[in-house]
């Protein structure tokens, strides 16, 4: 069987995109995590996929696979390549759409200087909602190769742990994220981010991700971090969010949705046998 795809990055965190709206491929954990392989596969952090949805005023059904293969709930910097490939298929040619996403819905709009902007939704600091255990919100402490660390429990719809670090260097990032992800902190695992402030408005960072591990951006990372910096009173709304594979805008204010605003590329197009993969 071959499947079209769309390769497609927002700031450096990759990603491909499959239309499900009229066939489904029903895509094993097993061939998913062989297409995200970058030597053996295609290569990507998450795969997307289009597909009709069922809810009244809604216009597509947005669905996310990490490279792992497992199903999550959302993904920013997906969201603004989801909304190009639409327009760029001829799927759709409106300004401004509603999308169905596992954590509920999402709008997702076209601005200027070709950026996309998502609204994210409200943060939460529900411990039964991240989910975290312990059953309290405020900031954890784990000690890492006698190292100590504290970090901010928050979700996105996805999971997170915020560790502000005063520098990104000589910072083992994959040895922390793991020993917070198997921890029993996080029962369906986390994405880790580490930031450090910049000034007022920026900040810099860089996200472990669950199921895909160091990526070169994270939209939910993004707002994660914004959020817990402007609580914190380390930096004020917009925050403009450093990352390797680019820059991303997060707005947000109390009791307000948190807004990302970025860029979406489209790499290429191609087909895949999904014999290979079996």
């Amino acid at each position: 069987m071959k499947i079209l795809f769309t390769k497609m990055h927002g700031a450096g965190n990759d990603f491909i995109v499959i239309n499900q709206l009229n066939k489904k491929y029903n895509l094993t954990k097993k061939e998913i995590k062989l297409l995200s392989n970058r030597q053996l596969g295609i290569g990507f952090d998450q795969l997307l996929i289009v597909e009709k949805t069922t809810l009244p005023n809604v216009d597509f059904k947005y669905r996310i696979f990490n490279a792992d293969g497992n199903e999550v709930e959302q993904c920013g910097n997906g969201a603004r390549c989801f909304l190009l490939f639409l327009k760029n298929s001829g799927i759709s040619v409106k300004k401004t759409i509603s999308v169905e996403t596992q954590s509920g819905l999402i709008a997702l709009s076209f601005e200027e200087n070709n950026q996309i902007s998502v609204n994210m939704g409200f943060a939460n600091d529900n411990p039964e909602s991240i989910p975290f255990l312990p059953n309290h919100s405020t900031s954890q402490t784990v000690y890492i190769n006698n190292v100590e660390y504290s970090f901010y429990p928050i979700s996105f719809g996805n999971p997170h742990a915020v560790i502000k670090v005063d520098s990104l260097d000589n910072i083992n990032f994959s040895s922390i994220g793991e020993e917070l992800q198997n921890s029993k902190f996080f029962p369906k695992s986390v994405n880790v981010s580490f930031l450090k402030v910049i000034n007022k408005n920026e900040i810099s960072l860089k996200v472990y991700e669950r199921g895909s591990g160091l990526t070169l951006a994270c939209g939910t990372g993004a707002c994660a971090a914004s959020v817990i910096s402007i609580k914190n009173g380390w930096v004020t709304s917009p925050v403009k969010v450093h990352m390797d594979g680019g820059d991303l805008i997060i707005k947000w204010g109390p009791n307000d949705e948190a807004t990302l605003i970025g860029p979406a590329k489209i790499v290429f197009e191609g087909e895949f046998d999904l014999l290979n993969f079996k």
